[in-house]
């Protein structure tokens, strides 16, 4: 591990941090007017979730934690857990449903994922940044509603509900932000 000052810490930074691990989500360099410029940093703990706002002067040292990102595959769902293949070994792993929490809806037979790994243990999934899903339900457009937004419910083949355009019809594939959950456009 490497030792950073505290005014290097840049959102995505991950650092090990009152005896936790700990990623950066937003950071702010503020110069008040006395006393010494500070790091003011919204930090995110990647075992439990908890949230913690830290200020973190220049002159401090932290430990900046290297993470081990390995491409697997995910394999099918079993029970409460899911079950990738490392494309290199084709060892399996299985991590429970929380653990990837609501965008678990969004894995596909064969779908690669990023698998963030800290000591050989699993500490984050990253998905892939959009997918192609089909619209099961979608309902009608109701005319005239211009002044309103003109987005209309949808539900998707994974049982996911999103706002769509009204021209998408029950049928149709489209792409969705898996980050966002939301709806990006048609698919090609």
């Amino acid at each position: 591990m490497a030792k950073i000052n505290g005014n290097e810490i840049r959102p995505g930074t991950v650092i090990e941090h009152q005896g936790g691990l700990w990623a950066a989500v937003k950071t702010n360099t503020v110069k008040p007017g006395k006393g010494g410029a500070y790091n003011q940093v919204e930090l995110k703990n990647l075992i439990n979730g908890t949230k913690l706002n830290e200020r973190f002067r220049s002159a401090e040292t932290v430990e900046r934690v290297q993470l081990e990102l390995k491409d697997f595959s995910f394999l099918y769902e079993q029970g409460d857990a899911l079950v990738f293949m490392d494309t290199e070994s084709y060892e399996q792993l299985e991590l429970a449903k929380d653990f990837v929490g609501d965008r678990a809806a969004f894995l596909q037979d064969g779908m690669m994922v990023t698998v963030q790994l800290y000591e050989d243990k699993p500490i984050g999934v990253a998905l892939p940044d959009h997918v192609t899903l089909t619209v099961t339900e979608a309902d009608p457009v109701v005319r005239g509603q211009t002044a309103a937004s003109s987005y209309k419910p949808a539900v998707l083949e994974n049982g996911i509900r999103v706002l769509v355009p009204p021209f998408i019809e029950s049928g149709e594939r489209i792409l969705v932000d898996t980050n966002e959950i939301s709806y990006m456009r048609r698919a090609d």
